[in-house]
């Protein structure tokens, strides 16, 4: 499991390998084009928020930490679909690329 730290205050959002490398694509690209979003999450580590929105910027520090060393692959449609679905609304939802813990 990776982390996806913003700002160096709050704690990381936890996601796959291989969904962070798909979204760290798409957030480059976005950042890269000077184009701030919205990214939102549901939090499922027992804090305050059960919900937590963000607006993602250039000019706040990001960073993408992964477990795993290899480069995994990326599935261009993977990214085209989560391109769109942002440019369609202006948010990043990451609700399906985090499931919620199980309680085995």
């Amino acid at each position: 499991m990776g982390r996806l730290k913003y700002d160096g205050t709050a704690a990381p959002v936890i996601i796959d390998d291989v969904i962070l490398a798909h979204l760290k694509i798409v957030i480059g690209t976005k950042l890269r084009r000077n184009e701030s979003f919205l990214m939102t999450w549901v939090r499922h580590d027992g804090g305050e928020d059960a919900r937590t929105t963000i607006w993602l910027h250039p000019a706040i520090p990001l960073q993408f930490g992964f477990d795993d060393a290899t480069m995994h692959p990326i599935d261009p449609d993977r990214i085209a679909s989560i391109m769109t679905a942002l440019n369609a609304s202006g948010e990043l939802v990451l609700d399906e690329y985090i499931p919620a813990p199980s309680h085995s």
